[in-house]
């Protein structure tokens, strides 16, 4: 069985976080075709918004996943999740889902919690991941308060470096939260070592995508 893993920009630390948590579920014998194109992001936060140029080179690797015979396709870029959302009736129509890596650890967030803290390194990442937050707990008939934490200057920061940087920012809304939302998937090996430094529920996005990759692909009759 063959899944597409749809990258903008990427960092080592997120393409094995992704890699072991789909493994994980689909087994070890999963075929991965993984594609990444960083204009996207970079074009994403020039504009400060998803323009119509990167939307466009978003889809194409969403088709050329399914060119290349994959049985569904995990959307990893929360920045872009609409783009993925906007893709769903393609989607249905070829056959191969289009999973957002970010959306499902936001239904885990409005189940545990009413206030939902959401990090992010980027803007253009924090206000699509707050807005999904709000769609679902709406959908779930819930309302909840959103606390925002832009996690500034961590971008491309080392791994020590980076984990300083978010444990600081984290401690500027643990004692306001019920839970922590990790909007970019590349935060996930910081999770572990912020939950237990403010003892608050903190949830990264690749065991949940690949969790719902899962079971997209159930639904199909894939597995």
């Amino acid at each position: 069985m063959k899944v597409g893993i749809v990258y903008t920009s990427t960092t080592p630390e997120l393409i094995e976080d992704v890699n072991r948590e789909v493994k994980a579920q689909l087994g070890e014998e999963v075929e991965i075709y993984a594609q990444q194109d960083p204009s996207i992001l970079a074009d994403v936060r020039a504009a400060g918004y998803v323009t119509a140029p990167p939307a466009a080179r978003l889809v194409t690797m969403f088709m050329n996943a399914v060119s290349e015979g994959c049985e569904a396709i995990l959307n990893v870029c929360s920045s872009v999740g609409e783009v993925a959302d906007a893709a769903q009736d393609m989607a249905r129509y070829t056959g191969v889902p289009i999973v957002r890596i970010d959306e499902e650890m936001c239904r885990e967030a409005v189940r545990k919690g009413l206030r939902v803290g959401v990090m992010a390194t980027l803007k253009t990442t924090l206000e699509p991941t707050c807005g999904t937050v709000k769609r679902v707990a709406r959908e779930a008939g819930k309302h909840v308060e959103i606390v925002e934490c832009l996690v500034d200057g961590a971008f491309g920061l080392n791994q020590e470096e980076f984990r300083a940087r978010m444990a600081e920012c984290a401690g500027t809304i643990a004692d306001q939260v019920d839970v922590i939302v990790f909007a970019q998937g590349s935060m996930a090996y910081c999770e572990e070592y912020i939950a237990n430094m403010y003892g608050k529920i903190v949830l990264s996005s690749p065991r949940f995508g690949a969790a719902a990759l899962k079971k997209a692909l159930e639904a199909k009759g894939c597995l």
